[in-house]
């Protein structure tokens, strides 16, 4: 994402083994260290509020947010029960906005969705059983904005080599209006709510012609 331009949130990750924790430096250079000798690098390097995300997770699941040192360090701990490389994000204060892509050598993408959480950020419960959570297609973004996403997001597909669909997700940041990529989900959710298939209905492309479309291009 760095070689294409694209603007991502300043990060750290480590590693977990058994019950120690890796510290990996930004040249890959690998230390086993203390978590509070852990917490206290992170600290100096990013600013809080700060994402703890479980790397292999997805929905939003083992992910904490942390205000100090302390949740830092209990956040780390919480996502180590669900994989062993954990991703520390700086927060970025802004509409998070989702894009879909559909293709495989001619890619396209969908108009731009918002999500609008209930919580203070996008969590499982949030997702899934918090009903005041909305998404909004269109974006209350400008177009001009949301053709930026767009381009950026069949950009982003096309430099991992994707096939068939992805959902490529994005901030917009308040008051500087940068777009920054959070992550590109090569397997997103496909219920008949679900936003992948939302944004392609929103452009006229019904739930099942967009099967018909991924099962024509599966078979190239």
């Amino acid at each position: 994402m760095k070689k294409l331009g694209l603007n991502q949130t300043p990060y750290e990750y480590i590693k977990k083994h058994e019950d120690k924790y890796i510290y990996v430096h930004k040249n890959f250079d690998e230390e086993i260290l203390e978590l509070n000798e852990i917490c206290e690098k992170i600290a100096n390097n990013l600013k809080y509020p700060m994402f703890v995300k479980p790397s292999n997770s997805g929905s939003s699941v083992g992910i904490n947010k942390a205000k100090n040192i302390g949740e830092l360090k209990e956040a780390i701990e919480h996502a180590g029960l669900f994989d062993n490389k954990i991703l520390i994000e700086q927060g970025i204060d802004g509409k998070e906005i989702e894009c879909a892509v559909l293709g495989n050598e001619e890619v396209v993408a969908s108009g731009v969705g918002e999500i609008k959480s209930a919580e203070e950020f996008y969590t499982y419960n949030a997702k899934y059983k918090n009903q005041e959570s909305k998404t909004k297609i269109p974006a209350e973004i400008s177009e001009e904005k949301a053709e930026e996403v767009r381009k950026a997001a069949i950009k982003a597909f096309k430099a991992i080599d994707g096939k068939g669909l992805s959902r490529v997700d994005f901030f917009v940041e308040k008051g500087t209006e940068k777009i920054y990529i959070n992550e590109i989900n090569t397997l997103p959710g496909f219920t008949n709510i679900s936003m992948y298939p939302k944004l392609f209905e929103e452009k006229g492309l019904k739930y099942s012609e967009l099967l018909d479309r991924l099962i024509e291009l599966a078979k190239k």
